[in-house]
Parts: C-alpha cells; sequence; structure tokens
C-alpha cells in the first residue's frame, strides 16, 4: 500500500513538473556534440604589476618602505615612456610606482585629473608579444602605440587602449 502511494505522489509531482518546466531542447546528433577551438597562437600569462601613479615619489617610496616593510627596487627614469618608476616588490607580484618626468608625462595628465594619484595600469605577462598585438587588433581592441616599445623590466611592452578593456588600460608585457 505504502508503495503504490509513493507511486502515486512521484507520478504526480512529475506530472505537474511536465508541464511547469519549459520544455528543453535535445541536441541533434547529426552535428558534433564537442566545438572545435582553435589553438591560440598567443598565451596570456600571470600578473606582471600593478602600476600606481604617485604625486610625490619620496612620500610613497616611504610608505611602502618605511611604515609597510616592503623591499624596493632604485628609482629608474625612463624618459622614452615620460616616467620614474620604483617597483614595490610583494612576493607574488609587484606594485610599480609611476611618478612624471619630463613636460609631455602621461602621468602628468593622469596626476592632473586625480591629484592624490591612484591605479594607473595592470601589465600581464605574454608569451609572444607580437602574436598577441596581431591578434588583438584583428579582435577590434585598440593599442596605444604601433609597435611594442621597451619597458621598465628591459622587455617589448603595448599598452591596450582602457575604452577597448572596460575602462582598464593594460600592458602586455611579454615575459
Amino acid at each position: 500500500m505504502a508503495a503504490s502511494m509513493v507511486k502515486v505522489a512521484v507520478a504526480g509531482i512529475v506530472g505537474h513538473f511536465r508541464h511547469a518546466v519549459p520544455t528543453v531542447r535535445r541536441l541533434s546528433l547529426s552535428k558534433p556534440l564537442a566545438q572545435v577551438v582553435p589553438v591560440p597562437i598567443w598565451k596570456l600569462g600571470r600578473l606582471n604589476h600593478i602600476a600606481i601613479a604617485v604625486p610625490d615619489l619620496e612620500k610613497a617610496i616611504s610608505l611602502y618602505r618605511d611604515v609597510l616593510g616592503a623591499r624596493l627596487s632604485d628609482t629608474v627614469p625612463l624618459p622614452e615612456h615620460g616616467v620614474y618608476t620604483v617597483f614595490v616588490e610583494l612576493g607574488n607580484t609587484k606594485l610599480e610606482l609611476l611618478y612624471p618626468l619630463g613636460e609631455k608625462s602621461p602621468i602628468s595628465g593622469f596626476l592632473q585629473k586625480n591629484k592624490a594619484g591612484g591605479m594607473h595600469h595592470i601589465c600581464i605577462e605574454v608569451d609572444d608579444i607580437k602574436a598577441a598585438i596581431t591578434d588583438l587588433k584583428a579582435k577590434k581592441i585598440r593599442t596605444l602605440s604601433e609597435e611594442p616599445r621597451i619597458g621598465a623590466h628591459g622587455k617589448p611592452v603595448m599598452f591596450l587602449h582602457p575604452k577597448d578593456c572596460d575602462g582598464v588600460l593594460v600592458e602586455l608585457e611579454e615575459a
């Protein structure tokens, strides 16, 4: 008797859902179930650093070194990029402190809009920067220069337009 009551209850529930839940499409057996995914010609790597524009480089150095106890690189001028850089070692990644160098520094413009400074860009490593640039341009991602330039680590870098990257300035660096 109990078994027949369970059967009736299950049949009632199944019957209810059969009418209440939309029908799920069945997969066509004439088409392959697995999609063929093209092998990428370049590979996205790890987060290399987060860059922070600072209005007072000495104050920022003091904060990270003296207050927070971090290891810092020397201050390095990069005239071709219009910045002074200092790297803060964090173990799993780095912070890059950016301070304007010269009148045409892009950091000067950033600091005019953001008086207290702030996050400027993120840097992600790629295994083949030229392949990455070609592929991204084909996908309508704009770059801020035509060709890669040598960055703070002595490796080729390219910046991607923030309007194409959800409002974030992205730097690609060849690993």
